[in-house]
Parts: structure tokens; C-alpha cells; sequence
């Protein structure tokens, strides 16, 4: 599997670990290993610019979402072979936001970290095919992304 995390946003994040989060949610979600995958982190005035272009939407927001080669988990339809075995594929990019992902993670009551941590899941499971519009698709996506940050921190005795 190939993750790319790149780090333009001037502010120290640990990119190692989202690197190995990014690599336990895509084989949470049985990903096909060949895979490819890139998280960048920019800073307020990139992150304004790419929310207005693609979401004309005012501002800056936390996590963007830009799918390619649309994949799917393994365990779901239009993302496996005949035999079942899932495709490789550019999954394509999460753009993250530190510093509003800071200021969240303030208002939440936990760490810059986690914030990301959460975050970079959230961009995960929209790069899948997951979306959070209507009740259900809200219900099952969040839980998703719940259990995957849960079984992260039971992996790296946090709890």
C-alpha cells in the first residue's frame, strides 16, 4: 500500500502516524494493498482556496475529500474482482487543515492529534464511497469511523 503524507502546512505534525492510521483504516476497511493513497495538510489560505473552488463554500474548512479511481472497501460492491479480491487503484487525496483542525480539536476538549487522527478517517471513508447526508448514511458512516479510531487507539494502548 502507498500512502503519501505531505506536510505543506508550516505547522509540526507527526505525518509518521497518520501514515500508519491512514494504512489501519484501509485495511480496516479491507482495501486492496496495492493501493494508493495521499494525505496533504496545507495551511488556512490553500485550504480557503481548494474549499471555494471545489465546494463553493466561504473559508476554510478541516478535511476535504478527492476521490479517483472511486474504490470501495473490499466487503462492498463495484471494488472487487470476479474473485472477489478487491482492486488495486489511486484512491486518491485527503486534504487536512491543522490549524483548524486545532481550533476544533480546543472546542472537542482533546489533543491537535487526535483531531487529525479523526479527520484523516473521516476523508478515508469519503475517498470510499461513504457520505453523511441523510440519517442512515450519517449513522453508518460515523460509526465506521468510530470503530476505525477506536481499534487505532486499542492498537497503540490508548484508550
Amino acid at each position: 500500500m502507498s500512502i503519501e503524507v505531505l506536510n505543506e502546512s508550516g505547522v509540526e505534525v507527526a505525518v509518521k502516524d497518520l501514515a500508519a492510521l491512514a494504512r489501519h483504516v484501509l485495511d480496516g476497511m479491507r482495501v486492496h494493498p496495492l493501493a494508493e493513497l495521499s494525505v496533504l495538510l496545507v495551511d488556512e489560505a490553500a485550504m480557503t482556496e481548494l474549499h471555494e473552488k471545489w465546494m463553493d463554500e466561504p473559508g476554510p474548512t478541516d478535511v476535504l475529500s478527492f476521490p479517483m479511481d472511486e474504490l470501495r472497501p473490499g466487503h462492498m460492491s463495484g471494488g472487487a474482482d470476479e474473485d472477489g479480491d478487491a482492486d488495486p487503484g489511486l484512491l486518491g487525496d485527503v486534504v487536512l487543515c491543522p490549524a483548524v483542525a486545532e481550533r476544533q480539536a480546543r472546542e472537542a476538549g482533546h489533543s491537535p492529534g487526535d483531531e487529525l487522527e479523526l479527520l484523516c478517517t473521516h476523508g478515508i471513508l469519503h475517498l470510499l464511497g461513504y457520505d453523511h447526508a441523510e440519517p442512515e448514511e450519517h449513522k453508518e458512516m460515523f460509526g465506521l469511523q468510530a470503530d476505525l479510531l477506536t481499534s487505532w487507539q486499542e492498537k497503540r494502548g490508548r484508550s
